[in-house]
């Protein structure tokens, strides 16, 4: 997993590449919880080069959408391959998150 940071029109957008598993979930949560503890109010997560994605990163999403509603913040999902967005679907998080097809689209 391999996670880069831009700001886009005031948005901070995490770009994650990889897989996201219990192998590596616990890495991810400290760095997509630390945006939100900085209080980052608007969030995107593209999710591009996001090649899977377990139950425990599912989690992980789940927290920081919690996180930001709490705060009145915007978490924004981008870029979720096919095979992320059944996850999605299948797991009813597709109803949850504001899900985007591309960044330009979820920045405006």
């Amino acid at each position: 997993m391999d996670i880069k940071v831009i700001s886009s029109n005031g948005y901070t957008v995490v770009n994650i590449e990889g897989r996201i598993d219990t192998t590596n979930a616990g890495d991810f949560e400290k760095v997509i919880m630390k945006f939100a503890e900085e209080k980052a109010t608007k969030i995107i997560l593209d999710c591009c080069g996001l090649q899977y994605i377990s139950s425990s990163g599912l989690r992980i999403f789940l927290m920081l959408q919690k996180k930001m509603m709490a705060i009145q913040g915007t978490l924004r999902l981008c870029n979720l391959q096919p095979e992320i967005q059944e996850i999605f679907d299948i797991s009813g998080f597709s109803s949850i998150f504001s899900i985007f097809p591309n960044l330009d689209s979820a920045v405006s």
